[in-house]
């Protein structure tokens, strides 16, 4: 990726924290303004070196950006993504990392002016933890990044986003809005709803005999409220389907073991088993399930 001027990341937390701080270890933009409600988590990252520089202004924040990016909740995606186009420079790119996109991306395209900058964005990486304390540089390695083009968006912002994410050490994937947020919602918000419904099943008073399956099943449940519940409303019609696919899976597996039908058994978990095989092997080096 050519080195950038100014890049303007709007919402600084675990996601917007390690962009900054892989733009700046990989020496990919000259100044990194931090964009934020509240300032003295800004002035925390700012000292940590995640920015170079802070403010709550967003106008001001993206004022002299080449690259803006988004990283707010998806519930404030569209209102933020509107603000930074209006007060960037004409030539800016406006990227997102919203992990939602129909939504997101249809109603930014009622609005010309915004549409012209944007390119929505989902890098598939992070944590149950959130804030910038716990950004990492090296967090978009080796990981996906899907982008979400229309026959609306600009070429060159196009061209441009692919750099931007790339530089940052993801591999591209392209897609639509609408497949994007079909597919997430099994891979990513079914899972996450999965382990929310297996950690609140457990009584607390049994929590002494959970172990090693329990801790890994539940993981993703420690993340924000806020933020899933937001991501659940926003793709509410996908998600159902999916959970309409998982409800199936659970139902065979009932009837096999009220039957006590061995063979039914075996296969059943041997699908589950085999899928995972195929995930694992599948994923980059430094990502291999131990």
């Amino acid at each position: 990726m050519v080195r950038l001027g100014t890049v303007s990341i709007v919402g600084v937390g675990l996601i917007g924290g390690s962009i900054g701080l892989a733009l700046r270890s990989r020496g990919l933009a000259s100044k990194v303004v931090g964009v934020g409600r509240d300032a003295r988590t800004l002035e925390q990252a700012r000292v940590r070196g995640v920015i170079d520089q802070a403010t709550t202004d967003l106008a001001t924040g993206v004022g002299e950006a080449e690259v803006v990016v988004v990283c707010t909740p998806v519930g404030r995606i569209l209102q933020d993504v509107r603000g930074a186009a209006e007060a960037a420079p004409a030539s800016a790119l406006v990227t997102d990392a919203g992990s939602t996109k129909r939504q997101i991306v249809e109603s930014l395209e009622r609005y010309p002016a915004a549409s012209a900058l944007f390119v929505g964005a989902h890098p598939l990486a992070g944590s149950e933890r959130s804030g910038s304390t716990h950004a990492r540089a090296d967090l978009f390695e080796d990981r996906v990044c899907v982008l979400t083009p229309t026959p609306r968006t600009s070429r060159d912002r196009l061209e441009r986003a692919r750099s931007f994410w790339s530089g940052l050490g993801c591999r591209l994937l392209e897609m639509t809005p609408v497949e994007h947020d079909e597919v997430l919602a099994y891979t990513s918000h079914l899972p996450h709803a999965l382990a929310a419904a297996l950690a609140s099943s457990i009584p607390p008073e049994w929590l002494e005999l959970a172990a090693g399956a329990f801790r890994d099943g539940t993981r993703v449940a420690g993340a924000d409220t806020a933020l899933w519940t937001a991501i659940f409303r926003d793709n509410r019609g996908p998600l159902l389907k999916a959970l309409g696919t998982f409800q199936d899976r659970i139902a065979a597996f009932k009837y096999a073991v009220m039957t006590d039908d061995d063979d039914a058994i075996r296969r059943w978990w041997d699908e589950g088993r085999q899928r995972r095989e195929l995930f694992e092997s599948r994923q980059p080096p430094n990502e291999k399930v131990r």
